[in-house]
């Protein structure tokens, strides 16, 4: 980057631009495996005008641009892998409009879902997306996050109402309306939905709201085998019962979690669920349905609970997963990996991923959103012992191939990134190069992002 551009972009944003070495370092990764990669120099706007200013002053010297949002991502996505400038939206977090009549808000991008939900709980109101770390909603619009409540609330896909964008070009544009439908013209918020930074910077987000629950109950339901609890899984959305959570968790990753949160789930195959209604006898009653079909499929108890703290519990045992397996070997790195199956092709693709791990030998902890076909691996490798690296990434591989054989995808929630690119053209065919097209026509320059999503762009 040029003194010429560092100036401008001082003369916009004044001491709100570092070159320092810690704070490239801090936006240099993420969450994931990949080699850090540091930008040239990060930016923290507090406006959606800000940001247009630095991304025109960047279009017009040739530098990359990425945004960057809570660091959480888990396949590379802010890494700066061709230098450039990173933009920080985490100071844009102003909670611009909320209808309660209409159901929708509008935040900055950098509003985080639990700055939202703490804003929203005196109006009964609440945005159900929950991905597990507290990342801005910004960055869940750009990589189209999901979460443990997808199975009832659905994903940020069907929950982003509208969007203002800068594009490559520093041009602001606002997709989408408030209504709740529409015919009119190209749907561009589904574009820009989990386009990850690579068509344009997201800097404010429109959000359909749903009212919170009366009633809630959670349960936790081991079983003597993994089948039998991915079979549940697959009962229960066939008979539509309308259950808010359904995760699964192997033995293995239990054990995990077991040690690390000091909780004593039997260390078997298990499911945890939360039910939400308009009252307790819906809520009695969902259970109930559950806990009928889990036992005809081997169930070994069905335990549930309505009081806040122990629900709190267990979804903190859950939300520490990722944690508790890093934890798990010191030194270590983890690479995580996700893929979705049809629900009906779930405990095939569950039972084949197990089998391959214990034949290869690679301890593969598994826990999934068991409701939408998703599910996790984190796998722990030493990243400079070229062997094991070389082993993962070929299990990986094959939990790929195995997902795309059985009519699924390479990623349910975790995105492209940098470390999924290679299976785009297996998964999507000569639609990749109509999203080139699209990333041509939108940044000729290849400055959003560069490097991320499209393979050879």
């Amino acid at each position: 980057m040029t003194p010429v551009l560092l100036e401008q972009l001082r003369s916009i944003l004044g001491d709100r631009v570092s070159t320092t070495d810690a704070v490239r370092d801090h936006h240099s990764h993420a969450e994931s495996w990949h080699a850090p990669a540091r930008p040239d120099a990060v930016v923290f706007p507090l406006s959606t005008d800000e940001v247009a200013a630095v991304v025109r002053a960047c279009a017009d010297a040739r530098v990359p641009v990425i945004p960057f949002g809570m660091g959480s991502s888990m396949e590379g996505h802010v890494n700066a892998v061709r230098g450039g400038v990173s933009i920080d939206l985490t100071r844009m977090t102003r909670v611009l409009r909320v209808s309660t009549d209409d159901l929708d808000v509008t935040v900055e991008a950098g509003v985080t879902r639990k700055t939202l939900d703490g804003h929203l709980k005196n109006t009964g109101l609440m945005f159900p997306i929950d991905p597990g770390a507290d990342a801005t909603l910004g960055g869940m619009a750009a990589t189209r996050a999901s979460g443990t409540t997808a199975v009832r609330y659905g994903t940020m896909r069907e929950n982003v109402l509208g969007l203002t964008v800068v594009l490559a070009d520093g041009r602001v544009i606002h997709t989408g309306t408030r209504a709740r439908k529409s015919s009119a013209g190209y749907d561009l918020t589904r574009l820009f939905v989990g386009s990850e930074g690579t068509l344009g910077v997201i800097t404010e987000v429109t959000l359909r709201l749903f009212g919170r629950p009366e009633a809630i109950a959670s349960a936790v339901c081991p079983f003597a085998s993994m089948e039998g609890a991915a079979n549940t899984v697959i009962q229960t959305i066939q008979l539509g019962i309308p259950v808010a959570r359904m995760e699964i968790i192997d033995a293995t990753q239990l054990a995990i979690v077991n040690r690390f949160s000091k909780t004593a789930y039997p260390e078997v195959p298990t499911l945890f669920f939360e039910f939400h209604g308009t009252s307790q006898a819906v809520v009695d009653e969902q259970a109930q349905s559950v806990d009928e079909i889990a036992r005809e499929h081997g169930a070994l108890g069905f335990e549930w609970t309505t009081t806040p703290e122990e629900r709190a519990r267990l979804w903190q045992a859950r939300h520490d997963v990722y944690y508790a397996t890093v934890a798990s070997r010191p030194g270590a790195r983890a690479m995580t990996t996700d893929v979705c199956v049809p629900i009906s092709q779930l405990a095939a693709c569950i039972l084949e991923t197990q089998a391959d791990a214990a034949t290869t030998g690679i301890a593969a902890p598994l826990v999934g959103h068991a409701g939408d076909g998703n599910f996790h691996l984190i796998l722990m490798l030493d990243p400079d012992d070229p062997a094991e690296v070389a082993r993962v990434e070929a299990y990986t591989q094959r939990l790929v191939e195995r997902a795309l054989r059985m009519g699924g995808t390479c990623s349910g929630e975790h995105g492209v990134g940098l470390g999924k690119m290679k299976y785009l053209k297996a998964e999507h065919g000569e639609a990749l190069d109509v999203m080139r097209a699209i990333k041509r026509t939108l940044d000729p320059h290849d400055l959003m992002n560069p490097g991320k999503m499209l393979p050879a762009f």
